[in-house]
Parts: C-alpha cells; sequence; structure tokens
C-alpha cells in the first residue's frame, strides 16, 4: 500500500493509534508472529509422536539383536523406564509411556520392517542375502544362518 494512503487509513481507521511510536507498531508486529497457530500447535504434537515413534524403533531394535521375546517391551522395558522417569526426573511417566508403543506385535513388525530394508537394500546394491530361519519351541523364530555374497566381486 502506497505511504499516503495507509496514513489516510491509520487516521480514519485507527484514530487512537495515530500518536503511537514504531515500537509500539513493531511489538504489534512481533506479538502476531509469536503467536500459537494451529499449525504450530499440530507440529509440536507431531514432533513428540515423531519422538516416540523413533524410541519405539530402536527398542524394538535392540529386542530384536538381543534376540529375546517381543513382549519384554511392554513387560519388563515400559515399566523399567516409567520407574526411572518417576524416580530420577520426577515427571509423571503416563504421558510419555503413551508415545512408545512397544506391544508384541508392534516390536514384531517393526523387526520384520527392518529385516526387509536390509533385505532389499542388500540385494539392490550387488549383494545376495540368503537367511534361514527356524522354528525354536514354543513358536519361537531365530535366524539359524544369515549369509552375504558380494557379487561385484570376481572369483
Amino acid at each position: 500500500m502506497k505511504p499516503a494512503k495507509l496514513q489516510d487509513h491509520l487516521r480514519r481507521c485507527h484514530s487512537d493509534k495515530t500518536e503511537k511510536s514504531l515500537k509500539y507498531f513493531q511489538t504489534l508486529k512481533d506479538k502476531f508472529q509469536k503467536r500459537s497457530t494451529l499449525d504450530r500447535m499440530f507440529a509440536s504434537t507431531s514432533q513428540r509422536n515423531d519422538d516416540g515413534l523413533r524410541a519405539s524403533y530402536n527398542i524394538s531394535l535392540l529386542i530384536g539383536k538381543s534376540g529375546k521375546p517381543h513382549t519384554i517391551g511392554e513387560k519388563l522395558l515400559l515399566p523399567a523406564v516409567e520407574e526411572v522417569l518417576k524416580t530420577v526426573l520426577h515427571k509423571p511417566a503416563s504421558d510419555i509411556i503413551k508415545r512408545v508403543p512397544l506391544s508384541n506385535n508392534t516390536v514384531e513388525r517393526r523387526i520384520d520392517e527392518m529385516s526387509s530394508d536390509i533385505e532389499s537394500f542388500l540385494c539392490t546394491d550387488g549383494w545376495a542375502a540368503d537367511g534361514r530361519e527356524t522354528l525354536e519351541g514354543k513358536g519361537k523364530h531365530s535366524l539359524r544362518d544369515f549369509l552375504l555374497i558380494d557379487l561385484t566381486k570376481e572369483n
């Protein structure tokens, strides 16, 4: 808007603010830009959910590497984390624990996703992977043998 029209608008519509200094308008602008908006509120909530999801994947990876049953996440790890948060950090743990899904099915699905990602990566980059899965007692799956072959090397 042209300065003359802007001054005319200020006199006609905001006559009570014509004598205010430039600093007053700059603080109004800063307050307007810093106000909370729906986008900002959802972004912070989304970030917290992403952190819980990332923690769930990292813990699932640790469970998979340890070879322990998948139920250890909700039976042992979540109560242990809850106790640490309450005792050491003096924070209510329930809202944080709810953001980290570690049920048996979730951990199994995450481990399967990670293994399929690794397998597809190895198969597309000149590597061949061969894994033999066995069924141990009580329906426990175990990766018995795992073989990597570099297809780019000459024999």
